[in-house]
């Protein structure tokens, strides 16, 4: 008797289309640039004209033309600020995001560009196209409004699947656009770790992130803008026109509909209402803010990094490490992804071995969102513990996504943490999208502030020794030289012998992962 295989066939068919498909892809080019759009930042002359240049420039000139900075910590606080800097805006809004989700911070802040273009304002919006999947309808419908202009970083000409891209082009897909950046008439711009969507911004119910980002007002912007410019007229910023099948006019009506009738539904319309309860709100609105005036310097990396042909000397980590300086006395560290490879643990160590005090915050497993990340990390865990570097992992606790700014670390509760920032010898210190991990530091571009400020480095440090011990395991090497996590509660202290609150296969799966060459990809 003989034996079938009935779908031997069927999966031939499915190979030979995808290799069919993979070489159409390969004769699919990237569309050209010549003949695109060529847009600068407001001059500055004109951005003083503004309503938030009126507000923002006897400031400015009564701290001797040096910069203001409001540290954003709490979630809602950073999604109100960047919501009125879309209402407030009257000549241009450039925003600069790896991810921009669809849902209901995210559909609010698309009504808001919207509503701002329909008040003719020019809106430059520039997306990074890793995490665009799903979305081109939308972007197509916002880059039909004559006022707005949508372009993509690195974009994939094969739509969907976008695995086909990575398969066909993986040098340059594999290298994104990490920046973020929300800037209003070239007055007043956020920066920092945050993405859009709601787990950055305190309106999701499964996760949050608990993160930091900076508003900042003075030159400080005009830089800021700048990069902007450089990076919308880079060699890898794509015009969305060019690869998304136009939505015209009716293609923007109906995307207004769409989100008019969302932003009614009753959770849209709760978060706004918890938006009206934030101090920040009023304050914003009555020009009262609170700001620390401060020196500081924008870093970026060269936007042909995202095509592998930055030199070393126009990255940010070169420029991060001579406007810091070398470390005397002590370090802070936050990266949610850290994965410091053998160069990174022998800059910590030889830290401690000339007695600078090195502490770091990074995710536990049970809270990261990338285990493969924590896999580079662990790898390292007992050198950098024998060296004297503090540990700190920080706990995935249970209840409802922070609301508060005195909830935890960087102000949020039940979080993973996302915020990327680190402070030298408690006077200067970096807010931005940058983590300490290869991705960061050789694939991705990346943007911050260093900021010479005392005030904010200091409370830095702060946190570290009033509310991380509560929040976070601290590692150490016990007796035996095993690793122990140890767990401050309010009946005491628990020692912990494995990776908390994780199982075994999850375990397992990290370790396995940790032994894999892959820790430049992390």
């Amino acid at each position: 008797m003989t034996r079938s295989f009935p779908g031997r066939s069927s999966q031939a068919s499915v190979w030979l289309a995808l290799a069919m498909l993979l070489w159409l892809t390969g004769c699919s080019p990237l569309p050209p640039l010549e003949g695109r759009s060529e847009t600068q930042q407001l001059p500055v002359a004109q951005a003083r004209q503004t309503a938030l240049g009126e507000m923002v420039s006897p400031l400015v000139a009564q701290h001797d033309d040096i910069d203001g900075f409001h540290a954003l910590r709490n979630a809602r606080d950073a999604f109100a600020a960047r919501l009125l800097l879309a209402e407030s805006a009257e000549r241009t809004l450039d925003v600069q995001y790896y991810i921009w989700h669809d849902d209901i911070t995210g559909s609010l802040l698309y009504r808001a560009l919207l509503d701002a273009a329909d008040r003719g304002v020019r809106v430059r919006m520039l997306l990074d196209d890793t995490n665009t999947t799903g979305l081109d309808h939308k972007l197509a419908a916002l880059d039909a409004h004559p006022n707005i202009e949508v372009r993509l970083f690195n974009p994939f000409v094969i739509r969907s699947p976008r695995f086909v891209g990575y398969l066909t082009d993986f040098s340059r897909a594999n290298r994104r656009m990490h920046n973020k950046s929300f800037t209003a008439d070239n007055q007043a711009t956020i920066i920092g770790g945050r993405n859009i969507g709601d787990e950055y911004f305190g309106a999701a119910t499964d996760m949050a992130f608990s993160d930091l980002d900076v508003l900042a007002i003075g030159p400080i912007v005009q830089d800021v803008s700048s990069d902007f410019d450089r990076y919308w007229s880079s060699r890898s910023a794509y015009p969305a026109s060019r690869l998304i099948d136009s939505a015209g006019r009716e293609g923007t009506a109906r995307l207004e509909a769409q989100l008019d009738e969302l932003l009614a539904q009753p959770e849209a319309r709760g978060y706004l209402q918890a938006l009206e309860e934030e101090p920040l709100i009023q304050r914003l609105r009555e020009g009262r803010l609170p700001l620390i005036w401060a020196e500081a310097k924008m870093v970026s990396d060269d936007p042909a990094k995202g095509l592998g042909e930055a030199d070393d000397e126009a990255l940010l980590t070169g420029r991060i490490r001579g406007l810091l300086g070398p470390p005397e006395q002590a370090v802070y560290l936050v990266s949610p992804y850290f994965v410091p490879m053998d160069k990174g643990t022998r800059l910590f160590t030889d830290l401690e071995a000339h007695g600078v005090d090195v502490t770091i915050l990074t995710n536990a497993l049970e809270a990261t969102d990338v285990g493969a990340v924590h896999a580079g990390y662990a790898k390292h865990r007992r050198e950098l513990l024998e060296a004297g570097v503090r540990l700190f992992e920080l706990k995935r606790q249970p209840g409802a996504p922070g609301r508060s700014e005195a909830a935890g670390p960087f102000g949020s509760k039940g979080a993973s943490l996302h915020a990327k920032t680190f402070s030298v010898d408690g006077k200067r210190l970096f807010v931005g999208s940058f983590n300490f991990d290869p991705r960061s530091a050789k694939l991705n571009t990346e943007l911050g502030f260093v900021i010479e400020s005392p005030e904010l480095a200091q409370e830095m440090a702060e946190v570290f020794r009033e509310d991380i011990p509560g929040n976070a395991y601290e590692v150490r090497l016990d007796d035996n030289d095993d690793l122990v996590w140890l767990e401050r509660t309010d009946d005491g202290t628990i020692r912990h012998h494995s990776e908390p609150n994780v199982g075994l296969l999850r375990r397992g799966w990290v370790t396995f992962i940790s032994v894999l060459p892959i820790d430049w990809m992390l």
